[in-house]
């Protein structure tokens, strides 16, 4: 009886044995099918814990939005901060009635700086020109213009050189020739300085503002991060716990442990795909909302426009969608690492 009892255990043995190579060998001959296999499970743990599931699908959204709207902040703050550089020129303004001439001289000096981009002067004649376009549709002021006053009025105009610089930061070497160079002290108008900081508040402004928008945009996004990956965390410490036998089993027969983590990771997935096209789709209408008002206050959009309205679009979604994803795997294979194993 003993022997025949022996006998039977090493048949059953030797069965076990052969049945775990006949699943081995099977399940390398169709790493496709397990691969399916994983994707359908992990679907189905999804539908399962749906609430806990949306519940994380929610913050990572929100998480990517956050993400997003301190990218675009940060870039368009600080386009717009450039935009008003360029627009910013130095006027140095001159005696009345300073010729041609002397002007022409004047440009050839300040030229030589290297932080000069352009010169462009204006006798008192012209500067009275310009005022005469600029009330064009006055009657009160052309009325009393007679040619009496006409002549008083432009005696009494400065003539300008307007510059434009590549560095507003730097303007040592430029108020230097001003303040210094001979020819410009014999000509410059004591009563009216040279406008070096016009719009200086207004950019170190929204510079400021960029910045903030940069650190507090990374702040919030980390908290939503933290919160984001410590819902997962849930979802999978109980998705673990609700299958703990099922898991207990598949352990039992020989599954290999990537077949076992597999459905939670691909659950986790799931939640960072649909938090991705949630995020980005919302992005992408409040940017389309926003974006000609803040362009009717001042603010360079410009360069996010080109990408929302190009085919980049597509990208911009997929990156959504791969950051979404890259975020519910490192969660979900930080979840299985420590709950897994006491399962």
């Amino acid at each position: 009886m003993v022997a025949e009892k022996v006998g039977k255990e090493k048949k059953l043995k030797k069965a076990s044995k052969k049945s775990l190579r006949t699943m081995r060998r099977n399940r390398n001959r169709h790493p496709v099918r397990e691969k399916v296999r994983i994707v359908k499970y992990g679907t189905k743990s999804f539908g399962r814990n749906i609430w806990l599931s949306t519940a994380a699908t929610v913050v990572m959204a929100i998480t990517l939005i956050i993400l997003f709207v301190t990218v675009v902040a940060s870039v368009i703050l600080t386009n717009t901060a450039e935009m008003m550089k360029d627009k910013i020129d130095i006027t140095v303004y001159f005696k009345p009635n300073t010729s041609e001439e002397i002007l022409a001289e004047l440009t050839e000096i300040i030229s030589k700086d290297s932080n000069i981009k352009s010169v462009e002067t204006s006798t008192s004649e012209e500067e009275y020109a310009k005022f005469l376009a600029e009330n064009a549709d006055s009657d009160e002021v052309l009325n009393v213009l007679d040619d009496e006053m006409s002549a008083l009025m432009i005696g009494k105009m400065q003539s300008t050189m307007r510059v434009k610089v590549n560095d507003v930061d730097n303007l040592d070497s430029i108020k230097n020739i001003v303040e210094n160079d001979e020819l410009f002290v014999s000509f410059v108008d004591k009563d009216k300085a040279p406008t070096y900081d016009v719009n200086r508040a207004e950019i170190s402004t929204i510079t400021s503002w960029a910045r903030i928008a940069r650190t507090g945009g990374i702040i919030l996004a980390g908290v939503f991060l933290i919160i984001s990956i410590l819902i997962i965390f849930s979802t999978i410490r109980m998705a673990i716990f609700s299958r703990r036998e099922e898991i207990y089993m598949m352990k039992l027969v020989g599954a290999e442990k990537s077949f076992i983590r597999g459905p939670f990771l691909v659950e986790a997935e799931i939640c960072g795909l649909i938090a991705g096209l949630i995020a980005a789709t919302a992005s992408y209408f409040g940017f389309s909302f926003l974006a000609p008002k803040l362009a009717g206050y001042g603010i360079n959009v410009e360069s996010i426009s080109e990408i929302m309205e190009s085919n980049q679009l597509i990208l911009v979604f997929l990156v959504f969608i791969a950051v979404g994803v890259v975020i519910g795997r490192i969660s979900a294979r930080l979840a299985v690492h420590k709950y897994l194993n006491k399962a």
